[in-house]
């Protein structure tokens, strides 16, 4: 009971917003029957299904970008000495936990002193820097689930360096390298605290077009939007949550190939 009441909680208000956002009365209060206008309304809005796809391009690029920085600096923890890894992870972790709020601020005045121009690229580098540390802690618990043995053995079979990379530690720990990228581009897809921050005049994302479309006044709109939003999210985390649960089979895949 405890349970049903909790996801109650937190599905019942998404729940509400996927309800109304197929009403065709045009308001939040009272259900007066069912229409796509809203839907149709965002295929015809030119201006958003290009902020919809920049959003996409941004959550690819810097997932991509995440994943292979995070997996090898997983790797590289996972070769260090116990305190020195400690003390890494805990400042990898620290950025995790930190507020949004602190972490935008911090990037928006990076750039600014920099001199770099608010737009594409100041929310990708910011994107990617905040999901490295998801990616490293996806990818970690795979290397120490890895025999130290299995290791071992390819270096006495003649592998190098780029061999036990490529052949034995990519190939093992695939399963979670492929769970870092889904939660990484999850993570970018939704994010808004630090976006905001770091979009200049003339550039949004989905998130931050919401929030500004939102303020202007209640449209159903803006639900159809936000119902899309999340089933994009749903699915990402299915993707995840399929690869978490079928990870020996991915590893045999990676190994044949």
């Amino acid at each position: 009971m405890y349970l049903i009441a909790v996801f109650l909680v937190l599905y019942a208000p998404i729940g509400y917003l996927f309800l109304f956002s197929f009403n065709e009365g045009g308001q939040m209060v009272r259900f007066t029957g069912w229409t796509l206008e809203w839907y149709r309304a965002i295929a015809d809005d030119k201006r958003l299904i290009a902020i919809a796809l920049t959003t996409v391009l941004i959550a690819l690029l810097s997932s991509a970008a995440a994943t292979a920085v995070g997996t090898l600096g997983a790797i590289g923890l996972y070769e260090l000495r116990r305190r020195t890894r400690d003390v890494l992870l805990v400042l990898n972790n620290v950025h995790l936990v930190s507020s949004d709020v602190v972490i935008g601020a911090s990037f928006l005045l990076l750039f600014t002193a920099l001199g770099l121009r608010l737009g594409f690229t100041s929310v990708l580098l910011s994107h990617i820097a905040f999901s490295i540390p998801i990616v490293v802690l996806m990818v970690l618990p795979k290397l120490y689930e890895m025999p130290p043995t299995l290791l071992d053995a390819a270096r006495d079979l003649g592998a190098g360096p780029l061999d036990v990379l490529r052949r034995v530690i990519l190939p093992y720990i695939s399963p979670g390298v492929l769970a870092g990228f889904f939660m990484a581009l999850t993570y970018s897809l939704d994010d808004f605290a630090v976006t905001f921050f770091v979009t200049g005049s003339g550039f949004s994302t989905l998130s931050v077009e919401i929030y500004s479309r939102a303020r202007r006044g209640i449209s159903l709109e803006i639900n159809a939007l936000s119902v899309l939003l999340f089933i994009v999210t749903l699915l990402f985390a299915a993707g995840y949550a399929v690869i978490s649960r079928h990870g020996a089979k991915i590893r045999g895949v990676f190994v044949r190939r």
